[in-house]
């Protein structure tokens, strides 16, 4: 898995490759450290994301409560058809903002 961020108005952080347990720890370390600058809007891009496990999904429903306990808006963009089918499967397509 690979993560490049971009800051702007928004922060961009795009996920590439497969987000499974190893990687979703490693993604889940880099949020915490994260998570007291983070200020803006937060977006995963997930154009490049081949994979997501349940434990990636773990990760993003973590993410998504601390994000709206925070006050920082989470959304997720760019996931493919299998990602998708994979968050309408599992009920997250109404737990997270899919755009």
């Amino acid at each position: 898995m690979t993560i490049t961020k971009t800051d702007g108005k928004t922060i961009v952080w795009a996920i590439e490759g497969r987000l499974e347990a190893e990687s979703g720890l490693r993604l889940q370390r880099e949020l915490e450290a994260a998570w007291d600058t983070l200020s803006k809007d937060l977006v995963f891009d997930f154009t490049g994301l081949t994979y997501i496990s349940s434990a990636g999904l773990r990760v993003l429903l973590m993410t998504e409560k601390k994000a709206r306990a925070r006050g920082v808006q989470f959304s997720i963009s760019g996931a493919n058809q299998m990602v998708r089918e994979i968050f309408d499967i599992t009920g997250f397509s109404s737990v997270l903002s899919i755009v």
